[in-house]
């Protein structure tokens, strides 16, 4: 008979979620939203939204300084009072008084704006370059930093947590450090205060940034958000519903999971298997553009004196979902793609001589495999002794993300899910009086190009609905250049999505871009340089919305024009003029009608760029940084990067 006690405590995660959504419908709403504290920034020269809950009908004040303004909660008990507005500067006291009285102190109007994306929005302060000064130098008081939580939300949230601070030495490090960099140009720029509001999650993608509303208007997603909404109002879903979806999914979806198949049987032939060397991220291993699954197996002989030992299994970290088996037997299984695979191995399971691993790896965007460090693959006993896993394995493509059906959800804290932290990350500063935002996002989402195009554009145009200032700025950082060089010109996935976000500044009015496709770092899709990332964003903002007649862009393609066997291309941008950072101009592709592209010959002629190839007579076509890590070095005389371009796409 089953342990009375184990059967309540397998229902504790389902208590916990059925209050934990229990608690979402009916949360105890604070006389002043999170948002208002000491140190804010409000937005200058508009009206600032200032809101919270009392009982309906309950007047409420709002008085900066000595002038006030006035209004009365609603039936749901919802208050919001428009400040304003208020030219730039500060500080200003803000009373708030109702039922209550609550006075915040040292506010400042400025521009706030919104810092969102994933890892590398995300990385801090303590991970760039120059660390240690650039945090000791951080002291600027009318800079203000607020970050959102990391949580996710199934339904859209009204609060957040958190608090305004004074940007200095001490509260910077872990900020965002593209965000900080950014904003303190523009504050040395402007001399106005700027408010930063961090709200970004490393691995995240982009789909899971959006509204619900809004996605279910692309037919991409709106399976996805409806499946994820069924759930959600289903509150009697147990973990082993999840698990036996997930089995049946695979089964479907993966052949060496279905039904009378395993290709983690040690007795299995792989011969029409491929090596790979690990670890590294497939892309570079050999699947180019690749976004599914993908098996792994490698036999290790294992010496009689370890027969027996307690044994853990390292393989690293592995992008995104990892299930390992070690002769035939499943050892661990970890959804998360920046954890390190720790597997702890029954003691009668390895045996002396021949031993078969396999790992079975779903990558649903972005960078996929077993990618860590060499360090990170190795058996080790209890007693220390280890067997090194770096090294040549065998590899299988099995479905790709294509041809796969819809992932079943669950309710947990995983950011990579539709809509989830739209509801708990931006949906609650909404309708917070911005000026703007920044977005760093787009490797989750590398291999999905033709969809980021349409998806980036659904997204701008939903936050800029929510929060009612109009077609606010947004300024895109896009991709660095990564991985190795490639020898031939190739169409990878990541010049791909560089290009959709550059279509996306064409698709909608107010959107700009920084161009950083030559301070990236081939070995690390974190690049440490943010300084430059930052100062390119902010230039993008003073040469646009904030009116600075500067330069804020490298060259961007204009026109070609097909002369015999050349092709001369113009530019927009020019910045004073076309500068060549080398001896000789480099990251030019071009193709005939063939369709096939090899690397050009380019000169700059002035303002133009001709481009050819004695292999090519009759150019139709031509590409620049069009790589996942181009060779180029083309700039403006304002130092800044020509854009990658492709002039058939």
């Amino acid at each position: 008979m089953t342990n009375p006690m184990r059967r309540v405590a397998a229902l504790v995660p389902l208590l916990i979620l059925i209050a934990g959504l229990a608690c979402a419908q009916a949360p105890e709403k604070p006389f002043l939203h999170p948002l208002f504290t000491d140190n804010m920034v409000l937005q200058r020269d508009i009206q600032c939204p200032v809101w919270g809950w009392a009982k309906p009908g309950e007047a409420v004040k709002v008085i900066v300084d000595e002038k006030g303004a006035e209004g009365k909660a609603d039936a749901t008990g919802k208050w919001m009072v428009k400040v304003g507005p208020c030219p730039a500067g500060g500080p200003h006291d803000v009373t708030v008084a109702g039922a209550q009285t609550v006075t915040l102190k040292n506010v400042l109007f400025g521009d706030v704006y919104i810092c969102s994306g994933q890892p590398n929005m995300q990385w801090g302060m303590w991970g760039v370059n120059n660390s240690q000064e650039e945090i000791a130098a951080a002291d600027h008081p009318q800079i203000r930093l607020y970050t959102v939580p990391n949580v996710v939300g199934f339904e859209p949230k009204e609060t957040v947590a958190g608090q305004w601070q004074v940007c200095s030495p001490q509260t910077v490090g872990g900020f965002t450090a593209v965000g900080y960099f950014f904003g303190r140009k523009l504050n040395e720029e402007l001399k106005v205060p700027i408010g930063l509001i961090n709200s970004s999650w490393g691995g995240t993608i982009a789909e899971a940034w959006v509204s619900a509303e809004a996605l279910k208007t692309m037919p991409d997603f709106a399976p996805a958000v409806e499946a994820l909404q069924k759930l959600v109002a289903d509150q009697k879903q147990l973990q082993a519903t999840y698990d036996q979806q997930m089995d049946e999914w695979w089964a479907k979806n993966d052949p060496g999971s279905a039904a009378g198949a395993s290709w983690a049987d040690p007795a299995l032939s792989t011969a029409d298997w491929k090596p790979m060397t690990l670890p590294t991220q497939w892309e570079a291993g050999g699947l180019p553009n690749f976004d599914g699954i993908v098996w792994f197996r490698k036999e290790v002989e294992v010496p009689q004196a370890w027969q027996g030992k307690e044994v853990t299994l390292h393989l690293g970290p592995i992008d995104d979902r990892d299930t390992t088996w070690v002769n035939g037997v499943k050892v661990g299984a970890v959804d998360q793609y920046n954890a390190p695979r720790d597997y702890k191995l029954p003691a009668d399971l390895l045996k002396s001589g021949r031993n078969v691993i396999a790992a079975r790896v779903l990558d649903t965007g972005g960078g996929g495999g077993i990618y860590g460090k060499p360090e990170d693959m190795k058996l080790e006993a209890a007693d220390g002794a280890t067997l090194a896993l770096p090294g040549e394995w065998l590899y299988v493509e099995s479905n790709p993300r294509a041809k796969r059906t819809p992932l079943p959800q669950r309710l947990e804290n995983n950011p990579n899910q539709v809509t989830v932290l739209y509801n708990a990350m931006i949906a609650p500063l909404v309708p917070f009086g911005i000026k703007g935002a920044i977005w760093y996002e787009g490797e989750s989402n590398a291999g999905r190009a033709e969809q980021y195009a349409r998806l980036l554009p659904t997204l701008i145009k939903d936050w800029r609905a929510r929060f009612g200032v109009g077609d606010f700025p947004f300024f895109i950082v896009q991709l660095a250049n990564w991985l190795a060089v490639d020898a031939e010109p190739k169409d990878d996935a990541w010049p791909n999505l560089r290009w959709s976000q550059w279509l996306t500044t064409k698709a909608l009015p107010n959107v700009g871009m920084a161009c950083i496709i030559d301070i990236g770092d081939a070995a690390d899709i974190h690049p440490k340089n943010k300084q430059d990332v930052g100062l390119r964003l902010a230039l993008a903002a003073l040469g646009t919305t904030c009116g600075r007649d500067i330069e804020y862009s490298g060259p961007v393609y204009k026109s070609m024009a097909v002369e015999g066997s050349n092709v001369r291309l113009t530019f927009d941008h020019l910045g004073g003029g076309l500068v060549v950072k080398g001896d000789k101009l480099q990251g030019f592709a071009i193709a005939g009608e063939d369709g096939k592209f090899v690397w050009a010959d380019a000169a700059a002629d002035g303002d133009a760029v001709v481009v050819s190839s004695p292999q090519v007579a009759k150019p139709v076509a031509v590409r620049y940084a069009w790589a996942n890590n181009p060779v180029c070095n083309l700039y403006n005389q304002a130092g800044l990067p020509a854009v990658p371009f492709a002039t058939d796409k």
